[in-house]
């Protein structure tokens, strides 16, 4: 699931709020599929599927990017941390 939402995020980054809750909508009903945690609210399903945000999603495939293209600067120092809800 978490791969589809992040398809081709490189070109398609949604930075408006609007676009990055359209998202966020399509993981929760996403989450709500799954039958053995659909009785759970979408924050508890999020937990015990054990998903990170899109936003670190976003952001560990942007610096991923920078890296694979030699534009990553080794002079910054950046630490992505399991972002949850």
């Amino acid at each position: 699931m978490s791969l589809v939402l992040g398809y081709a995020n490189s070109v398609w980054n949604p930075h408006r709020q609007g676009l990055i809750k359209d998202l966020e909508k399509i993981q929760m009903r996403a989450t709500n599929m799954l039958l053995t945690i659909k009785h759970l609210m979408y924050k508890e399903r999020f937990l015990r599927l054990k998903l990170p945000t899109l936003k670190y999603r976003r952001s560990r495939s942007d610096m991923l990017e920078k890296i694979l293209t030699g534009k990553y600067d080794t002079n910054v120092t950046f630490s992505l941390k399991t972002s949850r809800l």
